[in-house]
């Protein structure tokens, strides 16, 4: 097999491309033939030492990812050689084989191509998690999308349209503004060139948004909050603009608001139960059409360090998937 190693964690220019010994699944594993793996944020932290996941080294990056099994080890009785697959290990991903744990593997229905199987865990059970469970969305509410554009941003318009609310969609240029309405957002933002709390204010009719949905961070966290309707809920998904906001917390008060944290990779840890019902819905909602990952681009799997480049220059919309 042929891998991306990471060797040291000093960025993606110190990843090489490398034939490996073919592993063997141990108790409780499968070997996974990859036949697309999906470009994340935290494949890029991880390589550069960033994450809150240091794993030891060498390790393949690549944490979502889909492919066949071509192996199973003892124990494992729910899968067998020959199907198809999804999972989210946090490693393994860019290359053409790998092992996984088979109780991370998310078996794919017919009719689910292995593009949008590599594109599916992370941002749709990240945005179920985030909007349906710890925001309790209800039909009728007014939802937020920070970053709407991305990955998790696509993910959320498609719930929170599936769940009845209206969406504002904010991005950062008019193309990507555009690309969500065409995913189901009532009104867009482009934050570039307006002023967000001004345009949330005529949006909502001065109410606000019931819920924000933050994947960004950075400079406009403050704003969108200081816009938070009475009872509103702010998702804390993530900070892909880099710098981690402090938000005053007399704000909270002032709304009778709640700061929500949504960490979904433990939420499946310490709820597995919870977690399968829900993987199994949207699982559901994806046979029905009513979520489809957006796929900026595929690439080949040879051409990982320009797929990097692409995601750092701010312009994918969708996700980037590297395909074997």
């Amino acid at each position: 097999m042929h891998a991306w190693l990471c060797e040291n964690p000093v960025g993606v220019d110190a990843l090489t491309w490398k034939e490996i010994p073919t592993p063997v699944p141990q108790a409780g594993q499968v070997l996974i033939r990859i036949e697309a793996a999906s470009l994340n944020f935290p494949d890029l932290l991880i390589v550069q030492n960033k994450y809150q996941m240091k794993p030891d080294l060498p390790f393949v990056p690549g944490s979502e990812y889909a492919g066949v099994i071509e192996a199973v080890g003892e124990g494992v009785t729910h899968l067998q050689v020959g199907q198809s697959v999804a999972c989210l290990s946090g490693t393994g991903g860019f290359g053409t084989h790998t092992l996984a744990p088979a109780k991370l593997c998310m078996p794919l229905p017919l009719g689910f191509p292995a593009v949008d199987a590599a594109a599916f865990i992370m941002i749709y059970a990240t945005s179920h998690h985030a909007l349906i469970d710890r925001a309790a969305l209800k039909a009728g509410e007014t939802v937020l999308v920070l970053g709407a554009a991305g990955g998790v941003g696509t993910a959320a318009i498609q719930i929170a349209k599936a769940a009845g609310a209206r969406v504002i969609a904010a991005a950062s240029t008019d193309e990507k503004c555009a690309l969500c309405k065409t995913l189901g957002a009532d009104e867009t933002i482009n934050y570039t060139t307006q002023n967000m709390r001004e345009a949330l204010k005529t949006i909502t009719e001065g109410k606000g948004p019931d819920v924000i949905y933050d994947p960004v961070g950075g400079d406009f966290a403050e704003p969108a909050f200081r816009s938070i309707a009475w009872r509103g809920r702010y998702l804390v998904v993530g900070f892909a603009a880099g710098p981690i906001p402090a938000l005053p917390f007399n704000l909270a008060l002032l709304k009778g608001a709640s700061i929500v944290g949504v960490f979904w990779g433990d939420f499946s840890r310490r709820e597995p139960k919870a977690n399968a019902a829900m993987m199994a819905e949207l699982a559901q909602w994806y046979a029905q059409g009513k979520v489809k990952p957006v796929i900026d681009r595929t690439m080949p799997m040879s051409e990982l360090k320009a797929a990097y480049a692409h995601m750092g220059s701010r312009g994918v919309m969708g996700k980037l998937v590297m395909v074997n």
